[in-house]
């Protein structure tokens, strides 16, 4: 549900993203849908079954870490790969649940949420009987570690979930979510752990924080009750580390936590913002196309909230999508060509603007 699309996601997912799609996938692209997508050229896949997920990027474009539930995990794991699907390797400690992992600038080190100290043991599902629901579990903590599993660090020691964190171009400052405070709101760390600012305090979800490619700016996805009805809901859920993931909007803020703005309004789930190297736009995933609101599609937008774009189609659920820093290639998740329900894979393509 890492960089949660709790991905968040996921998202992160965001964290727990197995749960996002119900239906069995067609089993491919059809002809004509692959045709309405212009902006995506030499689409390849990277895995093959299980559930991938939070796929990104390091600063060179030369590997890309995700997520994945496959044997002999029973929840997701953080592995590396290169660009074209090849050396697939396991870096988190193979314990507990984790989620949205990221590359420092010089991918030799990263950062994962994972639950892992609080039992080798997957934590337990939510309780599906209060509807769609997402786990917020309390044990997620932020650590950073080197690619072979070594100087494993601890860099959150609050009570409560601390996930969803991503690393500043620059390196020198990671964004991410956190229950510190009673909420769930975005804060900023050194990479150390030290210096921590929160920069979001409106009553709600606020997630999936990344930043710019400049370090100047952070977009994020958010759902801020507005009536008695939906505060009262959110709080009785949020009291059992519970989450309803059924409408979030996408906002952006300096990197600082001033000169926040709200990007979409269609009361649709707008997850898993990245800001377009060219800072005008923001890429991201809404189900805004479907009454039913069970399949997801990758939507480019401005940064005013202008200019609203589809960019994926059919019945399916594609998310997490990230631009290479030089704008030329797109990863994302997807459950395009899946052969079993709520499998997930990682697809890669050429950019085409």
């Amino acid at each position: 549900m890492k960089c949660l699309l709790p991905s968040l996601v996921l998202t992160g997912l965001l964290i727990a993203v197995s749960y996002f799609f119900v239906r069995a996938e067609e089993p491919a692209t059809r002809p004509s849908e692959e045709a309405r997508e212009t902006h995506l050229q030499n689409l390849k896949q990277l895995t093959f079954g299980g559930q991938n997920a939070e796929a990104y990027f390091s600063l060179d474009g030369g590997k890309i870490i995700f997520q994945s539930t496959r044997p002999p995990f029973e929840c997701d794991q953080i592995f590396s790969m290169n660009v074209d699907g090849s050396d697939v390797r396991l870096l988190s400690t193979g314990k507990g649940r984790t989620t949205c992992g990221f590359f420092f600038p010089d991918a030799k080190r990263f950062i994962y949420a994972s639950t892992h100290l609080a039992g080798d043991a997957c934590p337990p599902a939510p309780d599906r009987s209060k509807g769609y629901v997402w786990p917020i579990y309390p044990a997620y903590e932020i650590f950073s570690a080197d690619l072979d599993g070594s100087k494993l660090t601890r860099l959150t020691k609050s009570p409560g979930y601390d996930a969803e964190g991503t690393i500043s171009p620059d390196g020198k400052k990671i964004v991410f979510t956190s229950m510190r405070s009673g909420d769930l709101d975005i804060y900023t760390m050194n990479v150390d752990g030290s210096g921590t600012k929160r920069l979001t305090s409106e009553k709600g979800y606020d997630g999936g924080p990344f930043f710019s490619w400049d370090g100047q700016t952070i977009v994020y996805r958010a759902y801020h009750p507005k009536t008695k009805d939906e505060l009262k809901e959110y709080e009785s859920l949020l009291k059992q580390n519970l989450i309803k993931p059924t409408r979030a909007e996408i906002f952006m803020m300096s990197a600082e936590g001033a000169n926040k703005r709200q990007i979409t309004n269609n009361g649709a789930a707008n997850w898993a913002p990245f800001l377009v190297p060219n800072n005008q736009q923001i890429i991201f995933s809404s189900n805004l196309h479907d009454p039913e609101r069970t399949s997801f599609s990758l939507y480019l937008v401005n940064v005013d909230g202008t200019g609203l774009e589809r960019i994926t189609y059919g019945a399916r659920f594609d998310s997490f999508p990230m631009l290479s820093r030089d704008g030329k290639k797109l990863v994302f998740a997807s459950t395009r060509n899946a052969k079993e329900p709520r499998e997930f894979n990682i697809f890669i393509a050429d950019w085409i603007r």
